[in-house]
């Protein structure tokens, strides 16, 4: 076993599993390629296992009986969100009913709460200027979204002979835009129905493909797009006017404001008592150092 908590020994799989799912995160936000930051992500997960090891035999120790009502109705609750008992038991990969199992595991939540309940004590009561002050430090959290507005000319490939004559009739319109036509007017002639969009009004990103976002939001006022392509088809794109971000009125986040600040107190509580746990644990990584180079040199 390479890690080793309290005499509390973590299967190798486990690490792996952990290892895999933190990888996995920052491989989904494209942060990372191939294996160069294994190390630092082992790192991760090994890290993420202690804490929660230590939580977990912490919980035990402040809270060694949980009541089974509150077993029962934290199961019921879950049973109930999941759409049922088969969906309940698919959704936590059970194949077989085994309610004294889970409801071992669901004590086990149970009893972690409680615990974090005690550590995290009562909640603060933030004055108004002390959350004008949290609002004030945090502006940038409550930002507008930044928008454009825009229009667009498209043609898709259906109907076409080659996609070669669909670019090359988009770069000759893209042509007479630059030399000074107006948009919305060569918009119009060259729509291909009454059904097809034109002026796009306005909209934040997420609202469109992220290909055409791309485009427009890199684009300055009044600009014209090249000819680009999505999995529509071709464009030209022209942003019409733009939004920038600014700050949400204080009153319209105070609600948000004051839960952030709640949310802060527990997360320094729970930090404080994971330093202090890990202070006076007994920690054993026996992992070797590991090759960081990548296989085939990358």
């Amino acid at each position: 076993m390479a890690l080793i908590i309290n005499g509390e020994e973590i299967d190798d799989e486990v690490v792996e599993s952990e290892f895999r799912n933190v990888k996995g995160h920052y491989e989904r936000t494209l942060q990372v390629a191939c294996c160069e930051r294994d190390n630092e992500f082992r790192g991760y997960a090994k890290d993420n296992l202690i804490s929660r090891v230590l939580l977990n035999q912490e919980a035990v120790k402040r809270v060694p009986q949980v009541d089974e009502d509150a077993i029962t109705a934290r199961l019921t609750k879950l049973i109930d969100e999941a759409g049922g008992e088969t969906q309940f038991y698919m959704r936590i990969g059970m194949p077989y009913k085994d309610e004294k199992v889970v409801r071992e595991n669901v004590a086990g939540g149970v009893r972690l709460d409680q615990m974090l309940a005690q550590v995290y004590g009562a909640e603060p009561e933030p004055t108004e200027a002390e959350q004008r002050a949290f609002y004030e430090k945090h502006l940038s959290s409550y930002m507008t979204e930044e928008m454009i507005h825009a229009a667009h000319i498209t043609k898709s490939l259906q109907g076409a002979k080659s996609r070669q004559e669909v670019f090359d009739a988009l770069r000759s319109i893209r042509q007479e835009l630059l030399a000074g036509e107006d948009f919305m007017k060569l918009a119009e002639q060259h729509r291909a129905d009454e059904q097809q969009q034109i002026d796009l009004g306005w909209f934040k990103r997420g609202d469109f493909m992220e290909e055409f976002e791309t485009i427009a939001f890199s684009m300055g006022e009044n600009e014209v797009s090249p000819v680009f392509t999505t999995q529509l088809g071709f464009h030209i794109c022209k942003v019409l006017g733009r939004k920038p971000q600014e700050p949400v009125a204080f009153d319209i986040v105070k609600d948000a404001v004051r839960q952030r600040i709640i949310e802060e107190h527990r997360d320094n509580k729970f930090n404080e008592l994971i330093e202090e746990l890990k202070a006076v644990s007994d920690i054993k990584d026996t992992d070797p150092p590991e090759d960081t180079s990548c296989p085939g040199g990358h």
